[in-house]
């Protein structure tokens, strides 16, 4: 099954403010001086959301499809790949220790892979997501 990782937000004008709602993750919530700045909080803000689920243990909700012309956050290639296999790891109950041992590496480095500010190797994903049985694809689309 192919996820993808872009949330649609809702805009709404508040006085000489807009403010950006992720529709799929409450906790995302932010506002801007207009409509670009308020998208640009908006990654931001859900970036930040998605680590307070991870630090609660909770699954990360994947977004529901938007419309083409619907505003939207489109994570970043590394976070989402993080993203994934947290959720991996949740549904297939495995821990961080067990997922260390099959990789052969430390717990910590598992932490790292799974902490969305930290500069993870791709690579490293790339193994963990296949130990879970998944694979990583990238696509490139137009900008809109």
């Amino acid at each position: 099954m192919l996820k993808e990782f872009r949330y649609p937000v809702e805009l709404t004008q508040d006085g000489d403010q807009v403010i950006a709602r992720v529709i799929d993750v409450p906790e995302a919530l932010t506002f801007g001086d207009d409509r670009e700045h308020a998208l640009h909080e908006a990654e931001d803000a859900l970036v930040v959301a998605l680590s307070g689920y991870i630090d609660s243990r909770k699954p990360i909700p994947v977004p529901a499809r938007s419309g083409i012309r619907q505003p939207a956050v489109v994570l970043t290639p590394l976070v989402a790949a993080k993203v994934a296999l947290y959720n991996a790891m949740l549904e297939s109950k495995t821990s961080n220790v067990a997922l260390a041992k099959k990789l052969g590496v430390t717990e910590t480095v598992i932490r790292r892979l799974l902490n969305l500010d930290h500069r993870s190797h791709i690579g490293q994903i790339e193994q963990a997501l296949e130990l879970l049985g998944l694979r990583l694809i990238t696509s490139v689309a137009d900008v809109a």
